[in-house]
């Protein structure tokens, strides 16, 4: 009988402070405004060497590299038809389909292969980018991975991934 296991990582330092705006499917979109996120991962796997399903020694710098990535920018949604998004010098150029337009110095701004900017799809875009990490950094893929985005507290969304058996 195999027994099933899991680690979940929630440090004080796994979290980033963001700006964005939702885009809406009517091309409106909110006001910009910023969270400060606070970032959980639940990953499952068979237990392996040393007893364990993945070291926390190993899991907690990959997911700091992410949140750190997200820190103190922008986050835009690459894959949503409702922005136009453009890089003019050293500036990034924004316009959605409610004629809002913005510019930024494009250091500030980081594109996001997302369709929106949403907790949810942060959350999603989190999960694949520690899936991806674990695997070109130590050859592992776990069963099942979740992560939870809080945008404040007591409000949450969380993703969940299963691998491909």
């Amino acid at each position: 009988m195999e027994l099933n296991y899991a680690i979940k990582v929630y440090k004080q330092y796994f979290n980033f402070a963001s700006s964005h705006f939702l885009l809406f499917d009517d091309g409106t979109r909110e006001p910009l405004h910023g969270h400060n996120y606070r970032v959980m991962v639940k990953g499952d796997a068979p237990i392996g060497d040393s007893d364990m399903v993945f070291d926390f020694l190993d899991i907690k710098p990959i997911v700091r590299e992410i949140c750190d990535s997200l820190d103190h920018k922008l986050l835009l949604p690459g894959e949503n038809l409702n922005i136009e998004i453009n890089t003019k010098d050293s500036q990034m150029e924004i316009k959605t389909k409610d004629n809002s337009f913005f510019s930024f110095p494009a250091s500030d701004v980081l594109i996001l292969p997302i369709t929106n900017t949403s907790a949810e799809r942060l959350a999603a875009y989190l999960c694949s980018e520690i899936t991806r990490l674990t695997m070109e950094r130590f050859n592992f893929s776990f069963k099942s991975l979740e992560v939870e985005v809080e945008e404040t507290p007591g409000q949450s969304a969380v993703y969940y991934h299963e691998a491909k058996s």
